[in-house]
């Protein structure tokens, strides 16, 4: 009877299972997304990563089965506006609406903007009018019934920071992207760093943030919040902890998948395990000795077997404890009955040694169940544990049939392109043939040496090379190459000098390498010209004009050693005579000659020419 009922109640929960699945709602939910990857900033520099992110991640939503994808890919502002204007059309009746961007943002006074790539932002206050802010995002999928999703890979470096000019000195220009708070519900904000960190491109075609969303978003029936969790997993491994991603925003209680979980497989294709597992959760949930033994009945043999057999030496040992505990009891009931009617001494010895044993008996029970407990125990996690090693032994077979029907199906389409190129080269018009005829040779046909001279001359051209072409691809050349590389945007390989690179060099139109000038030079477009400081000014450190101190006068041991020679000469000089040094004598005595006067004979007459006088001009 027990076999019976596993039966039925089995095929009732298929059968409630089969009818949830196929009457779900989720089957009918309309899912559309759009993607804007910026790379192509006219203003700016370049960005290498954003647009092969867009091309992934579209692709990535096309596979998952949504209803309309969107790709854009380098727009201005208003082709922005435009995209979110008709996106939001489609989002009226749509019950999951997804927008993913990537390229430059910038966060000002506490608000984030997308910058379209023909923004110039040559003051603070022009973020306003070219770029767009957040919210104006979160309006366009406002109309989606169940789910609101945006995705910003634009957490990067503020590229107009250095050049911005400030037209008030209070207003906060932040570093990445500041925190988002929804205001509606179930609506998500994914940044691929969390505010105020920057995110990074990666070093290979595809950033790290835009790599991890592609592995786990699409995954059917996986909830977004742990998607995001694997997201956030995978970009600190790959960036050595050094970019976090963040969510912002809630959802309820139920699983929220960007992919619906896909339907138990039927058929040949039936797992034979899960009918086993099933019974077994069953007579699990049931506990009881009928429930496992109708369990043997149906599978006698197989690991699912020994785990029932381990759970029914679990339900015998607390049989035997129950047992052995109502002995005991009886035992204690006996005992007090011939105490209180005073039987004889050996009866009462009699009933106190059989209450002892059953007392003994009570506690091997006890310790037998406890035993048994703890196998069952084991057992069940020992089951848990190859439950989980078989299925993630099936997703891995899974995985790799996947990855090799794709590659197959790569080949395939090699071929088939590989077979069309030919026939579509005979459709060529004659007229294009015979042009193709008279051009001149390609590239490709140059001698090493000839194509290595011809990529030094245009790594000179554009100023990335100082050196001539001598036709030797040294050291020099290949650090000239790389700081092309750096400047345009470009991944060649510095080691050799290529058709490729050359092309890429032909293609410009001027310099691409900045000019650098010794100490005391600038530049003056492709020349380096003097610095000249005007009076009292000259060259500092930092290769700018500024102004040239004052030098303080300093004592020195040379200077007060002359002064002191000085006072040495002057007080062993004899001192000198204000007067004239002569004398004059009159009747009334003798003094010096005033300063500046002379004696003279007196002429009066009456002297004799004996007499003299003081004479004083």
């Amino acid at each position: 009877m027990m076999k019976h009922t596993l039966r039925a109640c089995s095929l009732v929960l298929g059968a409630l299972a089969y009818f949830a699945f196929c009457c779900s709602p989720a089957l009918a939910e309309k899912r559309v997304a759009l993607v804007i990857g910026n790379s192509a900033y006219k203003n700016t520099l370049r960005l290498t990563n954003p647009v092969n992110d867009a091309a992934l991640i579209g692709d990535m939503f096309k596979k998952a089965g949504f209803d309309a994808v969107d790709v854009k890919t380098d727009l201005n502002a208003s082709e922005m506006r435009r995209a979110l204007r008709e996106f939001a059309g489609r989002v009226r009746d749509a019950d999951m609406a997804v927008i993913y961007y990537a390229g430059h943002g910038i966060e000002l006074d506490g608000t984030n903007y997308l910058i379209p790539t023909d923004a110039a932002l040559e003051t603070d206050a022009d973020v306003y009018d070219e770029a767009l802010p957040i919210d104006r995002v979160l309006v366009s999928i406002e109309p989606a019934k169940q789910l609101r999703l945006v995705i910003l890979d634009a957490c990067r470096d503020n590229p107009f920071a250095k050049t911005m000019k400030r037209t008030v000195a209070s207003r906060a220009i932040g570093r990445g992207l500041a925190k988002v708070e929804p205001t509606s519900p179930n609506t998500m904000i994914a940044f691929a760093a969390k505010a105020g960190s920057t995110a990074s491109d990666g070093d290979s075609r595809n950033s790290p943030f835009a790599t991890a969303l592609a592995d786990h978003l699409p995954k059917p029936g996986l909830d977004l919040r742990k998607a995001f969790g694997f997201v956030r997993d995978d970009v600190l491994r790959s960036t050595a902890n050094k970019q976090e991603p963040f969510v912002y925003g809630s959802l309820g209680g139920d699983d929220v998948p960007l992919v619906p979980a896909k339907p138990a497989a039927t058929g040949p294709q039936a797992n034979p395990q899960s009918e086993l597992r099933r019974d077994y959760e069953l007579a699990l949930q049931l506990g009881t000795r009928d429930g496992w033994e109708a369990f043997l009945a149906q599978y006698p043999e197989g690991f699912y077997a020994n785990l029932a057999k381990g759970q029914l030496n679990k339900i015998g040992a607390e049989e035997t404890r129950a047992a052995a505990e109502q002995k005991a009891r009886t035992a204690e009931q006996e005992k007090a009955r011939l105490i209180a009617e005073r039987a004889q001494k050996a009866e009462q010895e009699k009933a106190a040694a059989a209450a002892k044993a059953a007392e003994e008996a009570r506690i091997a029970a006890e310790k037998k169940k406890e035993i048994e407990q703890a196998r069952a125990e084991a057992a069940e996690r020992e089951r848990k544990v190859a439950e989980a090693a078989a299925a993630k032994a099936l997703a891995e077979k899974q995985a790799a049939e996947k990855v090799k029907a794709e590659l197959a199906a790569k080949q395939a389409a090699e071929k088939a392109e590989q077979a069309a190129r030919p026939a579509a080269d005979r459709q060529m018009p004659e007229a294009e043939q015979k042009l193709a005829t008279l051009s001149p040779a390609p590239t490709s046909t140059l001698s090493a040496a000839d194509l290595t001279k011809s990529v030094q001359s245009e790594l000179r051209r554009v100023g990335c090379l100082s050196g001539a072409a001598e036709g030797d691809w040294s050291a020099t050349s290949q650090r000239s190459l790389a700081l092309f590389n750096k400047y345009a945007g470009t991944q060649f390989d510095a080691k050799l000098a290529s058709v490729d690179a050359l092309d890429a060099l032909k293609a410009k139109p001027g310099r691409v390498c900045p000019l650098v000038c010794n100490f005391g030079f600038k530049a003056d477009g492709d020349q380096c010209v003097k610095i000249t400081c005007r009076a009292g000014y000259r060259v500092g450190d930092d290769n700018e004009c500024e102004k040239i101190p004052e030098k303080k006068p300093v004592a020195t041991r040379e200077d007060s050693r002359k002064r002191d020679q000085g006072r040495k000469e002057a007080e062993s000089a004899a001192p000198k005579s204000q007067a004239s040094g002569q004398m004059i004598c009159t009747s009334t005595g003798c003094r010096p000659v005033s300063k500046g006067c002379r004696i003279e004979r007196d002429p009066r007459p009456g002297s004799a020419g004996m007499s003299q006088v003081e004479v004083c001009h």
